[in-house]
C-alpha cells in the first residue's frame, strides 16, 4: 500500500478497527470535496498499488475541482457487485464459458472467480399471469417454479414456467463453483429493495479489519437506489460488471458533481413520487448525463431514507450516474429501523464522522464545492405523473386529462398518437369478469403497484392501502377491464400492510399480492383478458396503464397499451377505480352505489395521516423476520441439485442455457485489427432508441426468427416462453435482437422488427438481413440519433448486435452504460459531430461506408467516414479512455480479462 502511513485505529465498543484517515493527507482540498468524490478518493487511497491505482490517480481525485474540467481519467474499484437474474443468467454463462476458454488455453479454470462480494437476487423472472381474485388449481402438474416463487400468495400468480429450473440450476452451480457469489433465492423481493434493506453494508469491515465505505456497481441501471442510503452505487453493463468481479477497476472520467439543494417541506397531499418526477424533469432539462448529482440542503432532513431512495432510484431517468444522499442521523435511524444492530450503527456513524463523510442536513452552512448547483423548494412540488411514453415527461395531475386528449390527435411524437379527429371519441362496450362497461381511449387497463422505485417506500404503500380502505368503505370498486396487481419489493411490505389492517382492503378491490419482483415495471405485466384485448385490437384504442414504476417507454409495459403513466401507488389504486386518465381529477371521480359524488378530497389521505400509520406499523422486527433466512430460500429451492464442479456441465439439447461463442478459438495473442470496409447499414434509427427496442424482451412472437429456430428444435409454440427466460441461449437472443414491434427503422416500410437488405432490396426480419450480410462477408453498421441505448442496462443490447455482425454504431449521442457495453463487445461507438446527423449529411442508409481505424487510435479522435456516394464526413471515436481502447484491441473486455488472468 502506498498510503500505509494514513492507517489509524478506531475503537468502537469492545472492538478496535483500522481505517485510512484521509484527513491525514493534510490537504485543505479534501474538506471542500463533495462527499461522493470523497468515496472515490478513499477507494483510490486504499487500493493504491502503483499498478491498478497510481499515486497520481489519488492526486487527480484530490484535485477534483480542476480535474473535472480537464476530463481526467481515474480508476475506481467498488466494494461489491450486485446482479439481478435477467442479467445474472448471461453473466454466469459468460463466466462459465470463460472457464472453458481458460482450460482450453492450458491454464487453471479456477482463475475465473469473483474477487469481491457478488450478490445475485432473483427478482425479474416473475410475471402477472393471474391477478386479483382469480383462482387457479394447485396440482401436481404445476412446475417447480410456481412453488419457488409463490409461498405467500393465495394462488394468484404463476411465473414463467418453462426452463426456469435450468436457469436456477445454473445459479445453484455458480454458487458452488465460485467463491464470493451469494444467490438470493426467488420470492425474496426486488433486488434494489433487498439491497437497501439487507445487503447494503454502509461501512465494510475488510478481512484485514480495515473499515471502508460501501460502494457497489450493479447490472441494473436502478442500482442507484442505494445512493439514497449513503452507499455509492450505479449501474454498469453486465460485461463491465464481470470484469469488476474479476478484479478489474472501472475506468471512468472524473465526473462533474451537480449540487441539488432541497429546502422546505412537502405539502400534505404530495407524495415522494411527485417529488421524484419533478426532480427528474428538472435534471433532464439541466442535462446531467455522465455527471454525479449530490443532494444537500435543509430540505433533505425532512425526507425519509425511503423518500431519498425513491429519488436516487430514478437517477437513470434523469440521466446522471448517481443521485447521492450522504449519510446523516436519519440514515442511522433507518439502519436501526431495518434491523441492523447497535454495533453496526455505531461503526457506521463513528467511522464516517472520523473521515468527514457524515453530514448534518439541518446545518444550513453545510455547502461543499460543486460544479454547479440547482435549488428546489419542496413546498412547490405538486401531484404529478409522467408519460405517456417517457419517464421524464412530467404532467401535473390537474392537467393530465387535457394533456392526454390533446395528444390523441396531435402528430405522432413522444407525447401524442396521431389519431384522426373522428376516431378520437370511439368507445366500445366490453363484458369482462361478469361486468359490462365502456372501453375507450384513455381507459386504464393496467393498474399496477410495482417497481423498486415505490414499493420500498412505506409512506406511499400505506397511502395506497388507505385509498383502498376509503374506496371499500364508500362502496367503490375497480372497473371490470382493469388488470390490477400488487408486487411488493420485499416481504416486509406484506407484514406492515397486514399489521396495519390495510391489506384486506387492497385485496377487496383486486390488488392482491401477485408476487415479489419487478413484474409490470419491466414488462412482465402478463396478458390482458381476452375481451379487453379484442376490443383494443379491433378498435385501435389508445388505452392506458397507470403504474408506480420508473420506465414507460412505448411497448415496454404491454404491447397493447400505448399510453403509460408513472404515478404513485395511491394514484394507481385511484385510477383503477376512475377507469380512465381522460377524467378531470378536480371533478367528480366516481359515484357511490347510493348516488354520492366522490371527489379527490373524499378518498385521498394526507401525509400526516400516512405518517401515523408508518410510525405505528413499520417495525424493526419485520425486517429481522423477513431477512433471517433469506439466503436459504424455500424448501424446494434447497432441494435443487447440481454438481460441485469447476466447469459447467453444458447440455447440448438445452434451448435455455448454451455456451456463448465469444471465446471460441481465442488465443493468448491479440487479434488483428481490421478496418470497416464497404459496410451496409443494418438499421437507420431516430432519437431515443432504448435498450427495450434493442435487447430481446417479452414473449417470443410465433412469426419471429427465434420462433422458427425453436420450432426447428422441436419446441411447440405454447412452450416458446419469453426472451427473458431464454437469455442464457445466444441463438435465441441474437434472433430476438431488435425484435421490438415499436421499432421505427427508416429503411423499413412500416414500424416493427424489419429492415431492407440493401443489395437485394428485400424487406426481411432484422436477424435474417443481418445473417445475409454475415454470410456474404459484408460488415454492418447502425445509424442512430440522440440518446442511443437509453433505458435499462441490458448487456444483450450489445451482445445481440455483435452476433448480428454489427461493427460500429454512428449516433448523435449514447447513453452512458450502453456505450460501455458496446465497447465491451468490441463494437465501436462513433458520434456525429455537433450539429450533424444522418439526415443533415444527406444519408439515407442505402449507401456503403468505409472507416479506417488507425493502429494508434486515441480517445476522442476524429475519424474519417467515406461514403459510397462520394462524400466524406468525420465522426468522434467515443473511446473515452485508454483502458477502453485496450478492451477494443483485445476484442472485448472479457477477452482482455482472460488474457490478463492467465499471464
Amino acid at each position: 500500500m502506498a498510503f500505509n502511513d494514513l492507517i489509524r485505529d478506531l475503537a468502537i465498543g469492545d472492538n478496535v478497527y483500522k481505517y485510512f484517515d484521509l484527513n491525514g493527507l493534510n490537504d485543505a482540498r479534501y474538506n471542500e470535496l463533495p462527499i461522493s468524490i470523497k468515496y472515490l478518493l478513499e477507494a483510490a487511497v486504499r487500493h493504491c498499488d502503483e499498478f491498478h491505482v497510481l499515486k497520481k490517480d489519488v492526486e487527480t481525485i484530490l484535485d477534483w475541482k480542476n480535474s473535472q474540467r480537464n476530463q481526467a481519467e481515474i480508476p475506481f474499484k467498488p466494494a461489491r457487485v450486485i446482479l439481478q437474474d435477467f442479467t445474472g443468467v448471461p453473466a454466469v454463462v459468460d463466466l462459465a464459458a470463460m472457464r472453458d476458454a481458460v482450460q482450453n488455453m492450458g491454464a487453471d479454470p479456477a482463475k475465473i472467480n469473483p474477487v469481491c462480494p457478488v450478490d445475485l437476487v432473483i427478482d425479474h423472472s416473475v410475471q402477472v399471469d393471474h391477478y386479483g381474485k382469480q383462482k387457479i388449481t394447485l396440482c401436481d402438474s404445476l412446475p417447480l417454479s410456481h412453488f419457488l416463487f409463490n409461498e405467500h400468495t393465495n394462488i394468484h400468480t404463476i411465473t414463467q414456467e418453462l426452463g426456469i429450473e435450468q436457469n436456477f440450476f445454473l445459479f445453484q452451480w455458480g454458487s458452488k463453483a465460485f467463491d464470493n457469489l451469494l444467490i438470493v433465492p426467488p420470492g425474496s423481493g426486488i433486488v434494489h429493495q433487498v439491497n437497501l434493506e439487507y445487503l447494503a453494508r454502509t461501512v465494510f469491515v475488510g478481512k484485514d479489519g480495515v473499515l471502508y465505505p460501501d460502494s457497489v456497481v450493479g447490472t441494473d441501471s436502478h442500482t442507484t437506489m442505494i445512493d439514497g442510503s449513503g452507499v455509492l452505487g450505479w449501474g454498469v453493463g453486465g460485461i463491465e460488471a464481470e470484469a469488476v468481479m474479476l478484479g478489474q477497476p472501472i475506468s471512468m472520467v472524473i465526473p462533474e458533481v451537480i449540487g441539488y439543494e432541497l429546502v422546505g417541506t412537502l405539502n400534505d397531499t404530495v407524495t415522494s413520487t411527485d417529488l421524484v418526477l419533478t426532480i427528474t424533469k428538472n435534471l433532464r432539462d439541466l442535462g446531467v448525463v455522465g455527471k454525479f448529482v449530490e443532494f444537500y440542503g435543509t430540505g433533505c432532513a425532512s425526507l425519509s431514507i425511503a423518500d431519498r431512495a425513491t429519488i436516487a432510484n430514478m437517477c437513470p431517468e434523469y440521466g446522471a450516474t448517481i443521485g447521492f444522499f450522504p449519510v446523516d442521523k436519519r440514515t442511522i435511524d433507518y439502519l436501526t429501523q431495518t434491523g441492523r444492530d447497535v454495533e453496526y450503527t455505531q461503526r457506521v456513524e463513528n467511522y464516517l464522522k472520523a473521515v468527514g463523510m457524515f453530514v448534518d442536513f439541518t446545518n444550513d452552512s453545510y455547502r461543499p464545492t460543486y460544479t454547479t448547483t440547482l435549488k428546489l423548494d419542496l413546498g412547490n412540488v405538486v401531484p404529478s405523473v409522467s408519460g405517456p411514453k417517457r419517464p421524464h415527461d412530467r404532467v401535473e395531475l390537474s392537467s393530465l386529462a387535457q394533456d392526454f386528449t390533446k395528444g390523441l390527435t396531435d402528430k405522432i411524437s413522444f407525447k401524442s398518437f396521431g389519431l384522426k379527429p373522428e376516431d378520437a371519441t370511439k368507445t366500445v362496450t366490453v363484458t369482462n369478469n361478469g361486468r359490462t362497461a365502456e372501453l375507450g381511449h384513455g381507459s386504464v387497463v393496467i393498474a399496477a403497484i410495482t417497481s423498486c422505485t415505490n414499493t420500498s417506500n412505506p409512506s406511499v404503500m400505506l397511502a395506497a392501502g388507505l385509498v383502498a380502505k376509503k374506496a371499500v368503505e364508500l362502496g367503490l370498486n375497480v372497473q371490470p377491464y382493469v388488470k390490477t396487481s400488487l408486487s411488493p419489493g420485499s416481504g416486509v411490505v406484506t407484514k406492515y400492510l397486514e399489521a396495519s389492517g390495510l391489506l384486506p382492503y387492497l385485496e377487496k378491490i383486486g390488488f392482491n399480492i401477485a408476487g415479489y419482483g419487478c413484474m409490470t415495471c419491466i414488462g412482465n405485466s402478463g396478458p390482458l383478458d381476452d375481451p379487453v384485448t379484442k376490443a383494443i385490437e379491433e378498435n385501435n384504442l389508445v388505452v392506458a396503464g397507470v403504474l408506480s414504476g420508473n420506465r414507460n417507454f412505448e411497448g415496454r409495459i404491454h404491447p397493447h397499451v400505448r399510453a403509460n403513466y408513472l404515478a404513485s401507488p395511491p394514484l394507481a389504486v385511484l385510477y383503477s377505480i376512475i377507469g380512465n386518465v381522460n377524467v378531470d381529477i378536480n371533478g367528480v371521480l366516481a359515484v357511490t352505489p347510493d348516488g354520492k359524488e366522490i371527489r379527490l378530497a373524499d378518498i385521498w389521505p394526507t401525509r400526516s395521516e400516512v405518517a401515523k400509520f408508518e410510525e405505528e406499523f413499520v417495525k424493526p422486527q419485520f425486517f429481522r423476520e423477513v431477512y433471517a433466512n433469506i439466503e436459504l430460500g424455500s424448501t424446494e429451492w434447497q432441494q435443487l441439485e447440481c454438481p460441485a464442479v469447476k466447469l459447467y456441465p453444458w447440455d447440448d439439447n438445452s434451448t435455455y442455457i448454451k455456451k456463448v461463442p465469444f471465446f471460441d478459438g481465442m488465443t493468448t495473442e491479440l487479434p488483428t485489427q481490421s478496418d470497416i470496409v464497404n459496410a451496409h447499414v443494418l438499421l437507420n434509427l431516430g432519437d431515443s432508441v432504448t435498450t427495450d427496442h434493442i435487447s430481446p424482451a417479452g414473449s417470443i412472437s410465433k412469426t419471429s426468427p427465434a420462433a422458427r429456430f425453436l420450432a426447428s428444435r422441436g419446441v411447440t409454440q405454447r412452450d416458446f416462453n419469453t426472451y427473458g427466460a431464454r437469455r442464457g441461449n445466444d441463438e435465441i437472443m441474437a434472433r430476438g435482437t431488435f425484435a421490438n414491434i415499436r421499432l421505427v427503422n427508416k429503411l423499413a416500410s412500416k414500424v416493427g422488427p424489419i429492415t431492407r437488405h440493401i443489395p437485394s432490396g428485400e424487406e426481411l426480419d432484422i436477424f435474417d438481413a443481418a445473417q445475409k450480410y454475415k454470410d456474404a462477408g459484408i460488415p454492418a453498421i447502425i445509424l442512430a440519433g440522440k440518446e442511443y441505448g437509453c433505458g435499462s442496462s441490458r448487456d444483450w443490447a450489445a451482445k445481440g448486435p455483435f452476433l448480428q455482425g454489427v461493427k460500429a454504431v454512428i449516433a448523435e449521442s449514447f447513453e452512458r452504460i450502453h456505450r460501455s457495453n458496446l465497447i465491451g463487445m468490441g463494437i465501436i461507438p462513433f458520434q456525429f459531430q455537433a450539429g450533424q446527423n444522418a439526415d443533415s449529411l444527406g444519408l439515407t442508409g442505402e449507401e456503403q461506408f468505409s472507416i479506417a481505424v488507425p493502429d494508434d487510435l486515441k480517445p476522442g479522435q476524429l475519424i474519417d467516414v467515406h461514403v459510397s456516394n462520394g462524400s466524406t464526413f468525420q465522426v468522434i471515436c467515443r473511446f473515452d479512455t485508454e483502458v477502453e481502447l485496450t478492451y477494443y484491441r483485445n476484442g472485448g473486455i472479457l477477452q482482455y480479462m482472460i488474457r490478463k488472468l492467465i499471464q
